[in-house]
């Protein structure tokens, strides 16, 4: 039997994750992300799949983000029809969350053919709320640690990540004819010591390890995130304006209600509203009722009769509900997606908001190279929203930190539970700068052999007549 793969994505990039791997007759793809950020990224979405899209036989999910998911329709659409595997968690985001991104192509193409600036005379959408269903209908589900056979000799094993809400570790199982091996993919790793999530779960052996390195090169410690958004958020609300908040749908905005509801009932910040402005996010916390094995959130845990159920937050999912939130001119606090600031009704509130000198914009979400939030944050004058050049006037602050993302020690401390180095290791999902990071980590400071910083389209040999 031969093993082999190819890196279809999250190469010396922080998105687009795929990783095909043909195994003998059997074909697989683990992850089937959305590449996002700088338009030469963007442009592969729609590029011609790199492989034939028929002989793929599966496809195994590590986690919903649409780095990791989104492609899956345009996969779809193109011809795949076999089984996809996640966990349940993941199985009730992608509901949420292909069809959110479904529905923005298809308003997308629509902008672009009724305003005419698409160089095509009719502009399509990447793919369509069908093409997002017929995923759906594509998902087999299963819960951590527990065996799943996919193939004759091919079994996967999923364990907690840590990440976001059913994010997991991929445990790849091959038996050979003469030997048996195991592939380990990281996915995202979580953090340790974190709030609502357990932290990554422990993986001792491995023949082949896939890791990602978000944060490879970077710390994130000394952060105590309480004490700094009490700070942050005391400090906005002390200008007598409005903070608004860029917070991603999934993960992030259920961290940050965490830590606003904590603060609200020890008194350590005013009891001013808070209003999620997000259609997806609002879903997304009601998931964490349906998924309590997910999570270490109890139902008891603030005020209120249930998760992220609290007096002061108000959730709105309706268009003139959103509208009526330019009114508001002082003493509030709206988090509203998308986290960089690419799409979504932060657009609105940034267009109506940026301008206003007392009001505070605070990123707490890694901005991505490329993205509207990097712009900004990296201090342009203005900020191009709807065709309008919106000058910034604002106040602009960060609380870095709050990444979901292991940083380098927590990378580091995660690696250390092997206990023998791999045959081959593969650093993927990080910027160039972050993976060689961790790759020299792993070289000179653990001894490891055969550390490898995949290109795009890349593709190595794993094993030969095992």
């Amino acid at each position: 039997m031969n093993v082999r793969v190819k890196f279809l994505g999250a190469a010396q990039t922080v998105t687009g994750s795929k990783f095909l791997f043909e195994i003998d007759n059997f074909t697989l793809l683990v992850d089937c992300g959305l590449f996002q950020g700088l338009k030469e990224y963007r442009l592969r979405n729609w590029d011609e799949f790199p492989h034939d899209i028929a002989s793929i036989d599966a496809v195994i999910l590590t986690h919903a983000h649409i780095d990791h998911s989104g492609y899956l329709p345009r996969l779809v659409k193109n011809g795949f029809s076999g089984p996809i595997y996640c966990t349940s968690a993941t199985a009730g985001l992608l509901e949420i969350m292909l069809l959110d991104a479904a529905k923005l192509q298809e308003e997308e193409a629509e902008f672009a053919r009724k305003k005419g600036y698409s160089k095509h005379k009719s502009p399509e959408p990447l793919f369509t709320t069908e093409n997002a269903l017929e995923v759906l209908s594509l998902l087999h589900t299963e819960n951590y640690n527990h065996h799943v056979q996919i193939d004759s000799k091919v079994s996967i094993q999923f364990q907690d990540a840590g990440h976001i809400l059913g994010s997991a570790i991929v445990e790849l199982l091959i038996k050979g004819t003469n030997q048996n091996k195991k592939i380990t993919l990281s996915g995202d790793l979580g953090r340790y010591n974190q709030p609502i999530l357990n932290p990554p779960s422990a993986i001792a052996t491995t023949d082949i390890l896939f890791v990602e390195s978000t944060y490879g090169g970077r710390d994130n410690n000394g952060l105590n995130a309480l004490d700094t958004f009490e700070a942050k958020i005391n400090q906005g609300l002390g200008r007598n304006g409005c903070i608004l908040i860029p917070s991603f749908a999934v993960g992030r905005t259920q961290l940050l209600l965490y830590y606003l509801q904590k603060l609200q009932s020890e008194d350590r910040i005013p009891k001013v509203p808070i209003y999620i402005d997000s259609p997806m996010a609002i879903s997304t916390t009601e998931l964490y009722s349906r998924y309590p094995d997910y999570h270490t959130l109890s139902h008891d845990e603030f005020e209120g009769k249930g998760i992220f159920d609290h007096p002061s937050i108000k959730y709105y999912r309706s268009q003139e509900s959103s509208i009526n939130l330019n009114d508001v001119i002082s003493n509030a606090i709206i988090i509203s997606a998308s986290g960089m600031c690419t799409g979504g009704r932060i657009l609105h509130h940034l267009y109506h908001r940026l301008g206003r000198k007392n009001d505070t914009l605070l990123f707490v979400g890694y901005q991505a190279l490329g993205t509207r939030g990097r712009r900004i944050l990296d201090g342009e004058p203005t900020s191009r929203i709807f065709g309008i050049d919106v000058k910034i006037k604002c106040h602009v602050d960060v609380i870095n930190g709050l990444s979901a993302h292991a940083d380098m020690s927590e990378l580091h401390t995660w690696l250390d539970n092997f206990s023998d180095s791999p045959k081959m290791t593969f650093v993927v999902h990080g910027e160039t700068a972050n993976s060689l990071a961790l790759a020299h980590h792993l070289r000179m400071t653990k001894g490891w052999d055969n550390v490898y910083l995949p290109n795009y389209l890349e593709s190595f040999e794993l094993f030969r007549g095992i």
